[in-house]
C-alpha cells in the first residue's frame, strides 16, 4: 500500500503552528462542501481517512492560520503546476465565494504583497539617485507605494533625495497605506520593470568597475604604475576606475586637514548642492571642520536653493571629486580611498 502523499510533509510551517496536513484540512474546510467533495474524490482511501480525521480534530483555527494555509497552497500551486497563475481578479472571485470578502481580501493582499516585495528586492541594487529619478515625476501616491515596498534603509535614502517639500506628504501617505488600488499596482509593476531594466543595463558594468576600484585602492604603492599600464590598454576604463575610486562618500573618512583644504578650494554653494540627500555621517564630517558661522551659511544656502534636480547634484559631486583627485595627484592633500579595518 502506498504511503499517503499528503502525509509526506507533516511538519509545521514557520510562524504558523499548523502542520501541512492540518493546513490541507483548513483549505478543504474553507472552500465549502461541494468543492471539498470534488477534491476528496481524487484522493486515495488512506488520504481521505487521514484528512477526514484531521478535519474532525481541528479547532480554534485563527484567521492568520487560514490565511497562511491559503498562501502556502497558492505558492505550491505556482511552483509545481506548470501554470503561470490566475489573475488577481480570478483569485479574488474564487476566494470571496469560498471565504467571504474580508478574509479573501486579506489572503489576496498577502499573496500579491509578497510577490511585489520579492520583485522590489532586486531594486535595492540600483543606485539611489537612479531610483529617485525613476519615481520623481510620478504622482505622490505611487511614490509612497513604491517606497513602502522597498527595504527601509533604501527607502530612506531615496526619500532624502526627493524634494524636501514632498517628503512629509509621502511619509504621511505611506503611514495611511492599507489596501492598494489595482491601478496603482499596475503602475507599480511598470515602475519595477523600468527599474529592473536599468539594473540589467548598468548593473554588471558598475559592479565590475566597483570591484576593480576596491582592488586598486588597496595597492597604493604600485597604484600609479598599474593605472598607467591600464591606460595603455583602455583610457576609458581608467577614467571610470578613478571616478569610482574617488566616489563622493569617501569624504566622510578624510582627516581634518584634508577637509579644511577642500573647504578653501570649493565654493559654499557647491557644497550646499552636493550635500543634498547625502548620508548624515558625511554631512557631519564636513560640518565638523567648519566654524559655526560657516555651518550657518551652509544651512542658509541649502534652504535658499530649495529642491535641486538629481542630475545637478550628481554633476556637482563629480566636479568636487575631480578637484579632490587633482589636489591628491598634485600632492597637496592626502586622501584615504578605502575604509581601513580597525581592531579593539
Amino acid at each position: 500500500m502506498s504511503e499517503p502523499t499528503v502525509s509526506k510533509s507533516n511538519k509545521s510551517s514557520a510562524g504558523n503552528g499548523r502542520s501541512r496536513i492540518e493546513q490541507a484540512a483548513i483549505l478543504l474546510l474553507s472552500v465549502g462542501e461541494d468543492a471539498a467533495a470534488q477534491v476528496m474524490q481524487k484522493l486515495s482511501r488512506e488520504e481521505v481517512i487521514l484528512l477526514s480525521e484531521t478535519m474532525a480534530r481541528l479547532h480554534g483555527v485563527k484567521v492568520t492560520q487560514a490565511r497562511q494555509a491559503m498562501n502556502n497552497f497558492f505558492q505550491d500551486y505556482r511552483e509545481q503546476s506548470g501554470i503561470n497563475g490566475a489573475s488577481r481578479t480570478y483569485l479574488r472571485s474564487i476566494l470571496e465565494k469560498a471565504l467571504g470578502g474580508e478574509i479573501a481580501r486579506s489572503v489576496i493582499n498577502g499573496i500579491y504583497g509578497d510577490e511585489i516585495r520579492y520583485r522590489m528586492a532586486r531594486l535595492q541594487w540600483v543606485d539611489v539617485p537612479q531610483l529617485a529619478a525613476l519615481i520623481e515625476q510620478e504622482h505622490l501616491q505611487l511614490q509612497a507605494v513604491f517606497l513602502a515596498f522597498l527595504p527601509p534603509d533604501v527607502a530612506a535614502s531615496v526619500l532624502s533625495v526627493l524634494p524636501q517639500e514632498r517628503q512629509d506628504e509621502i511619509v504621511y501617505r505611506i503611514a495611511k497605506l492599507d489596501d492598494v488600488n489595482r491601478d496603482v499596482i499596475d503602475e507599480l509593476d511598470r515602475l519595477i520593470d523600468r527599474g529592473v531594466a536599468v539594473l540589467s543595463e548598468h548593473g554588471s558594468k558598475v559592479t565590475g568597475i566597483k570591484h576593480a576600484a576596491n582592488i586598486v585602492n588597496r595597492i597604493p604603492e604600485n597604484q600609479q604604475l598599474l593605472l598607467e599600464q591600464l591606460r595603455e590598454r583602455d583610457e576609458d576604463v581608467v577614467d571610470e576606475l578613478k571616478d569610482e575610486m574617488y566616489e563622493f562618500f569617501i569624504l566622510s573618512r578624510q582627516n581634518q586637514n584634508t577637509l579644511q583644504r577642500l573647504m578653501e578650494e570649493i565654493p559654499m554653494e557647491e557644497w550646499a548642492v552636493a550635500l543634498k540627500g547625502t548620508e548624515p555621517v558625511l554631512r557631519q564630517a564636513i560640518c565638523n571642520v567648519m566654524p559655526k558661522r560657516q555651518v550657518q551659511l551652509l544651512q542658509s544656502t541649502t534652504s535658499r536653493l530649495g529642491p535641486v534636480p538629481v542630475s545637478r547634484i550628481e554633476q556637482v559631486r563629480k566636479e568636487i571629486m575631480g578637484t579632490v583627485r587633482q589636489l591628491a595627484e598634485d600632492g597637496e592633500i592626502q586622501v584615504q580611498l578605502f575604509a581601513e579595518q580597525t581592531l579593539e
